[in-house]
């Protein structure tokens, strides 16, 4: 490697760049080496080396000569005292800038979904950006953000709207000081709670289970007009699923003899596979809906397409039930309804949450495969009959075949006591 003794300076770094030249070193600075970037001679990067170890300490332009010899006293310091220490240095002044570092990052990230990218991105451009920009990285503390950020918002905003904002901060905080753009996380030792005591309550559903009876009769009378929008929120009642993952269904995932509908983990929020009995009811549901899809000349892989290609959008399901509620409640009110109303009928809280996909801890794998699967159809099959008496017979009828579900996986635990599913429970606490 061609290394080059050099005064080092922005202007002499550019100077070198025509050179055959791969490294340049300042006598002055024995520890700091500077390396073009193999692609690009006007960039490179700044390195420290301490006792034989390298590390990083930016990038040439955006850190420049003047900014990396500044730095590089408190670097050393830092080396001196544990050789594993970082080396990167931030160029960054204004918490601005470390937002627009991290929308960014954010938005190249191919882990995260379009929904929770969407929703960052929102919390960054409409609040954080706009109160935080040009604050000093130096300045941020319980006080200024207290002043700044939480305080208007709380005037305005429902408090878990301000903790969404607060944690995409806090976000946004970790990952750059994790990464070594920034030397220490302000936000290191703050929580939400130290801004707001309130404890913050989950919110009910507007939609109740007295709604039900009016709601399937008017989903009765979209089932041919709008045959779609009425299996969307039919779905999600007799399922509990979530919106996204139900109007991403797949029809080489729904096996109507077999009784079983399978979500992907890249359709779920938990990431993990999910499987969900389909009953009778459900299945009678969906042989119509496909005969419907098939007179339309649909035979396309979604069972709710969008109007050109790919599944129904997010934006066009949530007007789904806006119009179905005439804009009283959302498609998580259908959710939330669906989940009260197992626990009423005595359906078990871990089968519960099992159903609706929550996260579980510390559950024995066996058990759950072996036993839960039984129990959630047994939950179900209560579930629907009960939705019968409410009005969805009237969507099923008796015109549809009734499907011999295979109970080859229920036969072993039809008579599970209701002891071992909670003393599986006790077991996950």
């Amino acid at each position: 490697m061609t290394t080059k003794h050099i005064t080092l300076s922005d202007a002499e770094i550019r100077k070198q760049a025509g050179q055959p030249v791969r490294q340049l070193r300042d006598p002055r600075y024995p520890e700091l080496r500077f390396r073009y970037s193999t692609v690009d001679r006007t960039r490179g990067a700044w390195h420290v080396v301490v006792r034989g170890k390298w590390g990083k300490a930016g990038d040439f332009p955006s850190l420049t000569t003047k900014a990396m010899l500044t730095a590089l006293p408190a670097i050393l310091g830092r080396r001196a005292a544990d050789a594993e220490a970082t080396s990167l240095t931030s160029t960054w002044s204004r918490t601005g800038e470390l937002l627009d570092w991290y929308l960014d990052r954010m938005l190249r990230d191919r882990n995260l979904s379009a929904k929770r990218k969407a929703g960052a991105k929102s919390a960054i451009t409409c609040h954080l950006a706009p109160r935080l920009h040009d604050l000093p990285l130096a300045e941020v503390s319980k006080a200024t953000l207290d002043q700044r950020l939480m305080w208007p918002l709380q005037e305005r905003y429902a408090l878990s709207f301000v903790r969404l904002v607060f944690n995409v901060l806090a976000v946004a905080m970790r990952k750059a000081h994790r990464l070594g753009m920034i030397e220490q996380n302000p936000l290191g030792s703050l929580r939400f709670g130290d801004f707001v005591a309130v404890r913050i309550k989950p919110k009910s559903s507007r939609l109740r289970e007295r709604d039900l009876p009016d709601l399937l009769a008017k989903l009765a009378t979209w089932s041919e007009a709008r045959p779609g929008g009425a299996l969307l929120a039919l779905m999600m009642l007799c399922h509990g699923t979530r919106l996204g993952e139900t109007r991403s269904a797949l029809w080489r995932n729904v096996d109507l003899q077999a009784g079983q509908w399978f979500i992907p983990a890249d359709d779920t929020k938990t990431k993990q596979n999910h499987t969900l009995p389909l009953t009778r009811q459900a299945c009678a549901l969906l042989s119509r809906y496909q005969t419907q899809q098939a007179a339309q000349g649909y035979q396309g892989a979604y069972l709710f397409p969008a109007s050109r290609r790919g599944p129904l959008g997010a934006t066009a399901a949530s007007q789904v039930f806006a119009e179905l509620s005439n804009r009283q409640w959302t498609s998580h009110d259908v959710r939330k309804v669906a989940r009260t109303c197992w626990m009423d009928l005595g359906v078990d809280y871990l089968v519960g949450e099992m159903l609706v996909n929550h996260a579980l801890r510390n559950m024995d794998a066996t058990y759950i495969h072996t036993t839960a699967e039984a129990l959630k159809r047994q939950a179900l099959e209560r579930w629907h009959d009960h939705l019968d008496g409410l009005g969805l017979s009237a969507l099923t009828g008796e015109t549809y075949p009734r499907y011999a579900i295979s109970q080859d996986s229920t036969q072993a635990t039809d008579h599970a006591a209701p002891s071992e599913i909670q003393d599986a429970s006790q077991r996950s606490m």
